[in-house]
């Protein structure tokens, strides 16, 4: 998260209250957020542990009241976040803001909608704080390109998904004529749904095939999707490799060699050691011209003594 658009209120106080919350450069400032996360995962473990019945039964009291106190925490928390903001309707606009608010609304919104306390789960959200904790914000850049590579691949991939969603189509329509009811075929999209999961090879067993024909179609589906199931993965790397090429590398063709393969630091050109950038001159050339120029010429007059008479 990019906290340089947020500024601390005026005052010493709120300044380093901003510097504890919305920092992690300082040890006080990673306690916080090591704290804060582990309060975060806590929270949920509790209406986790709630939803199971028999736990609810005995220790429904306590799990309400520590749910209670996780939300008064989470509560102060905003509030003092607010308090140090010069901006605070700016952070509850942004994203974690947003997560921050809909973190607590839920314990309370429980007094008025039964049921409503289940909601809290999207505290997990906020566990994202932990990439400043770790100092694992560079790795966002390697995320960026897997969410380019994957946008621009993704004609390729809808082209294989609407194709796969043909051949189930197919199958499924096939195998609800063959087989009877009894075997589970009892509708096309029940068929469907046999014949995903056939086709990724996951094979649940709930829904099976009886004639001798239906099963030869098994095979014939399951050895299809041995045979595709390495495409999408096949396009997606292949602009994954695209992309960190594009990252790495420049187009840029050599003035001298016009070979294209640099990488883009690269100040001299890998095949020929021609001078890459054409809008400044070559160093090189430079200090050539300077050595040059302090040379003397035969032009140039020099300081002998003559000889006395």
């Amino acid at each position: 998260m990019n906290h340089d658009r947020f500024k601390p209120a005026a005052g010493d106080l709120r300044t380093r209250v901003f510097q504890i919350i919305f920092e992690s450069d300082t040890p006080l400032a990673k306690g916080f957020d090591i704290a804060l996360i582990g309060a975060i995962l806590a929270s949920v473990l509790v209406v986790m542990l709630e939803s199971v019945p028999q736990l609810e039964a005995a220790h429904g009291e306590g799990f309400r009241l520590f749910e209670w106190g996780f939300t008064l925490l989470f509560t102060a928390e905003l509030a003092i976040r607010l308090y140090c903001l010069e901006r605070p309707w700016h952070y509850l606009k942004s994203f974690y803001g947003v997560i921050d608010l809909i973190a607590i609304l839920p314990t309370w919104l429980a007094l008025v909608v039964p049921g409503a306390q289940s909601l809290v789960v999207v505290r997990l959200l906020r566990t994202l704080r932990i990439f400043r904790v770790l100092r694992l914000m560079e790795f966002v850049g390697e995320g960026r390109l897997l969410i380019g590579a994957l946008v621009r691949s993704s004609h390729q991939i809808f082209l294989f998904l609407f194709t796969v969603f043909m051949l189930v189509t197919i199958f499924a329509s096939l195998m609800y004529l063959i087989e009877p009811a009894e075997a589970g075929f009892t509708s096309i999209p029940t068929a469907i749904y046999w014949a995903v999961v056939t086709l990724t090879t996951v094979g649940y067993g709930d829904i099976t095939p009886v004639t001798p024909l239906g099963q030869a179609i098994s095979v014939m589906v399951m050895l299809i999707g041995y045979s595709i199931i390495a495409v999408p993965t096949g396009v997606f790397s292949a602009e994954v490799i695209r992309s960190i090429r594009a990252d790495r590398y420049s187009e840029e063709a050599c003035p001298g060699c016009g070979h294209d393969r640099h990488e883009k630091n690269a100040r001299y050109c890998l095949k020929c050691g021609t001078w890459l950038d054409e809008e400044t001159p070559d160093p090189r050339e430079a200090s050539n011209d300077r050595s040059s120029s302090n040379e003397p010429s035969d032009d140039t007059p020099t300081d002998e003594k003559t000889p006395r008479e």
